[in-house]
């Protein structure tokens, strides 16, 4: 069986999947274009030896089409928002928004480092191929030699425990609807 029809065949078997992968990044009228624009881009390739995973690499070309969509239809909308807007007003917001988009971004994701380094050794890892560099659960049980259940368990709860620490830590940041209530009458309830 050649590369070609090892790829095609991950393809046919992962259309639902790569489906429901996708429809947590775009709208649902977007999901089959993306799909079959994930086909269109499996016929396009030139090296198919060198696809050792096509089932990963099938998931990553999916995601890659999906964010890019996403992104191409944020600068439709930023453009189109633009010739409503006062030029001099626009200017003035923009640099206001995006100074405070990035220093947000900045601490949200020192924060997230942070909840990282709080796993345990062999979750982090786990997580951290998953999550940053887009590793397989396959490829995940090869390299840290576990089974790929327990790779499923540990991004769980990674998953888990990061997006606990993150609010906890957002939570502790913000104050809370009684805190301010009782500053703004300045009693102590």
């Amino acid at each position: 069986m050649s590369n070609y029809e090892t790829l095609y065949d991950a393809y046919l078997g992962l259309r639902r999947s790569l489906a429901k992968a996708v429809s947590t990044i775009v709208p649902p009228r977007e999901i089959e274009d993306i799909v079959q624009e994930t086909y269109v881009r499996i016929c396009e390739v030139s090296e198919r030896e060198a696809i050792q995973y096509p089932r990963s690499f099938l998931f990553r070309v999916a995601r890659n089409l999906a964010l890019d969509h996403i992104k191409r239809a944020e600068s439709r909308l930023s453009v189109s928002m633009d010739d409503d807007q006062d030029p001099l007003l626009d200017e003035q917001l923009s640099d206001d928004d995006e100074i405070f988009n990035q220093v947000a971004a900045k601490e949200e994701f020192a924060l997230l480092c942070e909840a990282v380094r709080e796993l345990p050794l062999q979750c982090r890892r786990a997580f951290v191929l998953k999550k940053v560099y887009g590793y397989s659960q396959k490829e995940i049980a090869l390299d840290l030699n576990i089974s790929e259940s327990t790779v499923e368990k540990h991004i769980a709860n990674g998953i888990k425990r990061c997006t606990y620490f993150m609010e906890l830590h957002t939570r502790d940041a913000q104050p809370t609807t009684s805190s301010r209530i009782s500053g703004a009458r300045g009693e102590d309830i």
